[in-house]
């Protein structure tokens, strides 16, 4: 096998893997703001979304802005394909650090909007969409 034929199999199966999990969208530019130059992990709130993103619990899309900047470390969780008809996409504010990333991970590992119960930690920090 070539190295073009493995990243082109590691592509498919990506794809394969946004269709099954929830989907995070983070903003790029905001991400990391709530806990600044204070927060001890090398790489930031960014390092704990794309951590998440590599377990396979969830699709992870980063944008330029989610119009939110005032409320900073917006996250987005996208509900799986599967129940995406049912339930929409839930808003949170000021998602940081590394309790709430972890209640993050373990909800969308559970499957997320339309599939789990929403963490109490995770529900105080929901917003409107903007």
């Amino acid at each position: 096998m070539t190295r073009d034929d493995a990243d082109d199999r590691d592509r498919r199966a990506a794809r394969r893997l946004r269709r099954t999990v929830p989907g995070l969208t983070v903003c790029r530019l905001c991400v990391g703001e709530t806990l600044g130059a204070g927060d001890p992990l090398p790489g930031g709130q960014l390092a704990r979304v794309e951590a998440i993103a590599a377990t396979g619990a969830a699709a992870l899309t980063l944008v330029d802005c989610l119009d939110a900047c005032e409320r900073g470390d917006v996250v987005v969780v996208r509900p799986s394909p599967a129940v995406r008809a049912e339930h929409g996409p839930l808003w949170f504010e000021r998602l940081a650090g590394d309790a709430a990333s972890a209640s993050l991970h373990g909800w969308v590992r559970a499957g997320g909007p339309g599939r789990s119960p929403l963490p109490e930690d995770l529900a105080a920090l929901r917003i409107e969409a903007p």
